[in-house]
Parts: C-alpha cells; structure tokens; sequence
C-alpha cells in the first residue's frame, strides 16, 4: 500500500452523548442598597429576568433548566447512561451496519451492547440509534469503546472505533468500627456494636435513601438510628435526611448471634464475618445512586479453652455489706475434659467472701456451669471486679479473670435515703 495514498473517508458518522439529566440554572445577583447611585434599578431587572425565582431574586436559584454543558463526574454506584448515534452522511445505502459499545475498565471488558445483531442497510441521512446503561461498580478509569462495521454498496467491508475515556470517583468514605458488648446478662453472648461513619465527598447534597446492615448467616441485627416518639418510629437525624458534601453521618447497628450459634461457646471465635452495609442515595433530580461494601469482618474476643461471663450482678451495692454475683463457667473445648479448681484473690477494694481453693468438680466439653458467689466492697465509688482464677488441674494451667465488671458502692446512708 503507498505510504502517500490519502485515506479513505467514511460513509458514516459516530456521535456519542453522555445522558445525565438537567440542573437548575443559577444566576450570580448584582444588587446594592437603595441610597446607592443606581437606586433599585439593579433589583427590579432580576425580578424581570424570566430565569429568577419570582420573590426570591437574591437567592440565585432559577426556576429554568439547563442541559449539561460538560460531561459531569460520575461516581461509584451511580448508573452511566450514553446515547450512540450512527448517521449516514453519504448519498449511498449501507449495508450491514454493526454497532458495537463495550466498556473497558481496569479489570474486564464489558459489552453494553442492546443487539449483536447487524442492520440490513441504512439509508442516505438515516441513522441508527442506541441507549446503553451500566451500573458503575468500579472506581477509577473507563473506556467506552464504539466500533462500528459495514459494507458499501461496493461490496467493501468498512471499520472503524472511537474511544471515550472518563473517570469514576468514589462518592463515600465509609469507615466501621466495632465495640464489643462489656457484659451480657442475658441468655444470648457475644453481642457486639458496629458504628458506620458515612462522609459525603462529592460536591453536591445526597438524600439519604437507605443504609442497612445486612447481617451474616450467624448474626441478627437490631438498627439503632431511630426513637419512638408518641408511638412513631422516627430517625434520629430528622426528618429530612440530607448530607450536605464534606458532612458525616453515624449509623449504630447492635448485632447478636442467633441462637444456635449463641449456644455453641467454641463457635464464634477468631475471625468472624459480620455482614455488609447497603447505602442507597439520590443527587441532584433524583439520580439513584447504591453501594455495597464488602463483607465486614471483625476479631472475635478470644475466651481460651475456659470462658467466665457474668449472669447476675446488682448496679448499687452498700459499703462494706455483702452482695451477690452469678457466674457462668464454660468448657469452650470440643474434646477435653475438665477438672477446674476456683481461686478467689482479694484486692483494695474487693473482699471475697467464702472458702478459696475449692474443687469444682469435671467440666465436660461444650458444657456450663453456674456459680453463685458472695463478695463485699471496702470502698466506695466504682469498682472493678477482679480476682477470680480457674485452675485446670488435669494441665496445671491457671485461667486468671480481672476488671470481669464493675459496681458502685455507696454509703447505706446514701443507699436509704
């Protein structure tokens, strides 16, 4: 082929337009105080202007709408919408025109394509349209991809492709915390607290549509981002629950195991799966926008082979008068056996009353039991129960439990009164 030969130009026309929709037009206000040289003048043309919201002139928002004028940013999670129009600029009828949109991303290749089917022929000033959409669920850069293919009347077979290439920006900034529960006194164990901070960084307000948990197989979830009012259920942010950009927002969510898991002490140990968190939004003239994060994992408190957990302890106890505490010894181990001995030492503050060193007896695996014991305080404000040691005779290896729950110790004046 000759190097100088100049190159063939196409029967048809590629145009692709981004479809997002419109905003709201916005003036800049020029105003001034009456006493000043042009008087009301500068008030009374905005209030003339056709683009002005009539009674609030100064406020810069228009009642009019404008069509965008770039392509915009799109952020994760959001749906990219993009308009392809093949045109035939010729005085000639095509033939087998093939349109083909793929969107190329860091990790895979994806056809967006509505039909792989090829157009029998397009006529002089004809066009072929197409509408694609893609829920965008990765971050950084895109490629669209539009390659089209036909055949001239010459029976030459005609290709060419152009590329559009845009960038996807994170909307959120999500961090999790987990808190685990200090004490349970109920039948169910392990229950842990997951705090969501969500923060806005995108440049324009979100409604806050939706942001749930949705627990793992071995987790039910309570939400805690409302309160009963007058019998109503109402969140804890108001009622209109906008983000304003920049601004961050808390969601709390208390997680329990369910019950076959709860029973189970050897079960929920090490690393454990807590679920995954659902953010729905809308921007701007109700674009939706959803997110899911990964699956949340936390480091489960590890209990060892033996667990103390406290069934019964009062809030308030008197200075220096007895009170008394259940406990609940538990055998995490599958397989062992084992023959526990209690110790109870004594601190600044706590004095245990009863015999120190005395047999337990054998703890199968998987099995519990209840303890009751009788302690008193020598001093008053919050104290912290410690002291406690299990003593596995079978392995000589001592289990020690402090700081294992605190009470208040007040005078019994205080107390009567």
């Amino acid at each position: 082929m000759d190097v100088n030969q100049p190159k063939q130009e196409h029967l048809l026309a590629l145009k692709v337009m981004r479809l997002t929709k419109p905003t709201l037009f916005t003036n800049i206000p020029v105003t001034c105080e009456e006493r000043d040289l042009p008087g009301n003048l500068f008030n009374q043309l905005m209030k003339d202007d056709p683009s002005t919201v009539k009674g609030a002139e100064t406020l810069m928002l228009g009642e009019m709408l404008t069509l965008p004028q770039n392509f915009g940013n799109i952020f994760l999670g959001e749906t990219f919408s993009s308009y392809i129009s093949v045109h035939n600029d010729s005085n000639q009828v095509v033939k087998d025109i093939l349109v083909k949109a793929d969107l190329q991303t860091s990790s895979q290749r994806l056809n967006l394509s509505a039909s792989s089917a090829a157009v029998a022929e397009l006529k002089p000033d004809c066009c072929i349209d197409d509408v694609i959409h893609h829920e965008v669920k990765e971050i950084g850069t895109h490629i669209l991809v539009c390659a089209v293919s036909y055949t001239t009347q010459t029976g030459e077979k005609m290709y060419f492709r152009k590329f559009f290439k845009f960038q996807v920006l994170k909307p959120l900034d999500v961090k999790t915390k987990f808190y685990n529960a200090e004490s349970d006194l109920s039948s169910v164990t392990d229950e842990v607290f997951l705090e969501a901070q969500i923060q806005n960084i995108t440049t324009s307000p979100m409604f806050m549509e939706k942001v749930s948990l949705e627990p793992s197989m071995m987790y039910n979830v309570a939400e805690l981002n409302t309160v009963d009012t007058a019998g109503e259920s109402e969140s804890t942010f108001g009622t209109r629950t906008y983000l304003q950009p920049m601004d961050t927002r808390q969601y709390l969510y208390c997680l329990k195991p369910k019950q076959e898991f709860a029973e189970k002490a050897g079960v929920i140990k090490g690393v454990t799966v807590i679920g995954k968190l659902d953010i729905v939004w809308k921007t701007n003239l109700g674009e939706h926008g959803r997110l899911q994060t990964s699956q949340l994992q936390r480091m489960a408190p590890g209990y060892g082979d033996v667990r103390l957990s406290l069934e019964t302890i009062p809030d308030t106890v008197n200075l220096e008068e007895p009170f008394d505490i259940t406990c609940k010894i538990t055998n995490c181990s599958s397989e062992r056996t084992m023959d526990l001995v209690l110790e109870m030492c004594n601190t600044n503050s706590i004095h245990w009353c009863g015999v120190s060193g005395r047999q337990l007896g054998k703890l199968y695996p998987s099995s519990s039991l209840h303890l009751a014991l009788t302690l008193l305080s020598s001093v008053q404000g919050l104290q912290s129960v410690s002291g406690l040691r299990l003593t596995d005779t079978f392995l000589k290896r001592t289990y020690e439990y402090d700081d294992i729950a605190q009470v208040c110790v007040v005078s019994s004046e205080i107390k009567q009164s």
